[in-house]
């Protein structure tokens, strides 16, 4: 972990533009020795973010199993999306083409292809 004055970023930007792609870790930046900021490299930012999607998202699947409820079986999705694709199909839009499942095993999902046919995307 690196702690750095907030003046510091004024007078040596690309020093720790560096540390953070270099470790990266976010940098802690003070002011008046208290924490006031955190700065960090955008792919390790977007690293971060995607993993904090994907606790949530499997903390909800979590969640509902213990509460009982049943996920999709492969049949009802299949049906699902078949439906789906024959609105497609017929000149009725859906609202968008990629579609969140919950099934017994997890969270998938599925993004139509350019040929109509659904694909997971786990």
């Amino acid at each position: 972990m690196q702690i750095k004055p907030s003046a510091s970023i004024r007078q040596n930007y690309n020093e720790i533009a560096d540390l953070c792609r270099a470790t990266g870790e976010p940098v802690y930046l003070t002011k008046n020795g208290e924490g006031d900021l955190v700065v960090m490299d955008i792919e390790a930012f977007t690293r971060r973010e995607k993993m904090l999607k994907l606790r949530e998202e499997l903390l909800a699947v979590e969640e509902g199993r213990l509460a009982g409820r049943t996920g999709t079986t492969p049949d009802e999705l299949n049906s699902y999306l078949d439906n789906i694709i024959d609105e497609v199909e017929h000149g009725k839009e859906t609202k968008t083409n990629t579609i969140r499942c919950s099934l017994r095993n997890g969270i998938s999902f599925y993004t139509k292809s350019r040929i109509g046919r659904y694909t997971s995307t786990t």
